[in-house]
């Protein structure tokens, strides 16, 4: 199965958060209320600085998805 690289998603148990899923290396799932993220992945050294440097640009990215998904419903 092919999966986008961004999921939306939500629970009614957390009413107020709003999850964005990295589906790809290095696989997170960002809560965009306090911008809290877990990552899915198990890094080693070479991975950790990797991760380090674009860290920031994945939330941003996330972020962005999160910003264009919700217009295109406002659009409908």
């Amino acid at each position: 199965m092919e999966l986008p690289k961004y999921i939306l998603g939500d629970n009614t148990d957390f009413p107020n958060a709003i999850y964005v899923v990295h589906t790809e290396f290095p696989r997170f799932v960002i809560n965009l209320e306090n911008d809290e993220v877990e990552w899915l992945e198990e890094f080693d050294n070479h991975d950790q600085k990797e991760l380090e440097t674009e860290a920031e640009n994945y939330i941003k990215e996330a972020t962005e998805f999160y910003d264009r998904e919700v217009a295109r419903y406002e659009d409908d």
